[in-house]
């Protein structure tokens, strides 16, 4: 700025007007002062402009890195809420700083805050983490984490009612016949805990009692989730729904049924949980219940930009809707 400020015969106080766009600057001025700064590659510094100004527009995102499952930063879901965060921000005027922490070390998350890298924090994901979570928000750390409204929460979420999530996608394949449903998940994780408490909640309702033996227990990756599928098939185990707490594992089970020669959906009907852009195409689309991430992205943020102001956000529960697609379909009666 000094040397701009030499080759204008202007103060420094000066360019650094012009080059913010101060009307106390003449047009003939600024596009002078420009044209030197482009010539020379010279640009503001947006962090350090911040930090002299006394606050800071860029929101951390964090996506937990979970040693046992590896689940990669690709994951459809977590590419989905990436963008719907990137655009609430954008509309917002702020910017993202993504990272990855070990959901074993949660409390590094709280550096990216106190160094003052970002004003608040967006955690996508709880894991098995609650209290390492509270723990955070008792510290007076401003952070928003994506997942499960849980009892004794002392920091805020957003997210969908799982429960009625889990109960609408059971329903739906007790509506068309089904009665030996399976659910695919890990019910150690909050989130897919809760969606499976609603499709119980269905089965009961309808007066069938859960069966343990149809719980397929996997993780959210989708290798993970064609093993699980394949070691179920082995035991002979006979259904004809299946239910997902998530589309990827809905969609390389179904990959893992028609293999082995199941036909979907006239042998077993499948539902996932998301509605990620992969389950919409594709030559037999994805019956799902939809998480809506496009009005999640600008809740997280309307929390955030409070957390980062220092006030104590409301949890924020969104309703989720049933996306009937060509992987459901009614059981043939027996002939």
């Amino acid at each position: 700025m000094m040397d701009i400020a030499r080759l204008a015969g202007v103060s420094a106080a000066t360019v650094s007007r012009a080059l913010n766009g101060s009307p106390l600057i003449n047009a003939e001025t600024r596009q002078r002062i420009v044209e030197l700064a482009n010539s020379l590659n010279y640009s503001i510094n947006a962090s350090a402009k911040r930090l002299r100004q006394g606050y800071n527009k860029t929101i951390g995102v964090v996506i937990p890195y979970q040693r046992k499952t590896r689940q990669h930063i690709s994951d459809p879901f977590f590419l989905g809420m990436l963008g719907t965060l990137a655009d609430a921000l954008t509309d917002r005027g702020h910017d993202m700083l993504l990272s990855r922490v070990d959901t074993e070390r949660l409390e590094d998350l709280a550096e990216i805050y106190s160094t003052g890298r970002a004003s608040a924090v967006a955690v996508i994901g709880q894991w098995d983490q609650h209290d390492p979570l509270n723990a955070l928000a008792v510290r007076g750390v401003p952070f928003v984490v994506w997942g499960a409204h849980l009892p004794n929460q002392l920091y805020c979420t957003v997210g969908t009612d799982n429960a009625r999530g889990g109960r609408i996608a059971t329903e739906h394949l007790l509506a068309l016949g089904r009665r030996r449903l399976a659910f695919m998940g890990d019910i150690h994780m909050p989130e897919a805990a809760q969606r499976y408490e609603g499709h119980c909640d269905a089965l009961r309702d309808a007066g069938l009692e859960p069966d343990p033996a149809l719980l397929i227990p996997t993780s959210f990756k989708g290798d993970d989730a064609q093993l699980a599928m394949r070691k179920f098939l082995a035991r002979r185990k006979r259904i004809d729904g299946l239910f997902a707490a998530s589309d990827l594992i809905a969609l390389n089970a179904m990959g893992v049924l028609m293999a082995q020669g199941q036909r979907v959906p006239q042998d077993v009907s499948v539902v996932g949980y998301d509605d990620i852009e992969a389950a919409s195409y594709g030559h037999l689309p994805l019956t799902t219940v939809r998480q809506p991430l496009d009005l999640a992205g600008r809740e997280m943020v309307d929390c955030l930009l409070q957390a980062a102001q220092g006030q104590r956000p409301a949890s924020r529960v969104l309703e989720t809707t049933l996306q009937a697609r060509a992987s459901t379909a009614p059981l043939d009666p027996a002939p």
